[in-house]
């Protein structure tokens, strides 16, 4: 269905990843009346994980590229708790990011806002949101970010 989120994302050359299933026990997002719920998004791309810690092996425009896309696969997840329409979503509310970097690493929020202003680009003031960007001394699989989201429905 196309809509005016659909519209902006191809107007950036943008395109949704595929809502990638769960690789453990639990559901990839919950919606509890107007709010959904997304599990946290993992770095990737279609080569697969994007891996790294910053202020060690990536730098914070690498890690913000990361953070961009976990952005890219909140908006599927949500697309996907939208039944597929997201003329559905009213707006991001917040979203806490996870930065695999060493303890030194003090950038954290300049990563997390590869995500921020992806939402920005594509929902305008609607992917505006409260927002945690903290380090994490690992994360799964390596990855060099993990950003979960909660998201408001018409």
């Amino acid at each position: 269905m196309n809509n005016a989120i659909e519209t902006r994302l191809a107007e950036l050359g943008l395109a949704l990843p595929d809502s990638p299933a769960p690789q453990a026990n639990y559901v990839p997002f919950v919606t509890v009346g107007k709010l959904v719920f997304v599990s946290g998004q993992v770095s990737m791309d279609a080569n697969g994980f994007i891996k790294g810690v910053l202020g060690d092996t990536m730098s914070v425009e690498e890690g913000a590229a990361a953070a961009r896309l976990c952005g890219l696969s909140l908006l599927a997840q949500a697309k996907a708790a939208c039944g597929g329409d997201l003329s559905k979503l009213k707006r991001v509310v917040k979203l806490t990011g996870f930065v695999n970097s060493t303890k030194e690493f003090g950038d954290q929020p300049k990563v997390v806002n590869g995500c921020s202003d992806l939402l920005v680009e594509v929902l305008g003031d609607a992917g505006r949101h409260s927002r945690s960007a903290v380090s994490a001394g690992a994360l799964p699989f390596g990855v060099a970010v993990e950003i979960e989201g909660i998201f408001e429905l018409h």
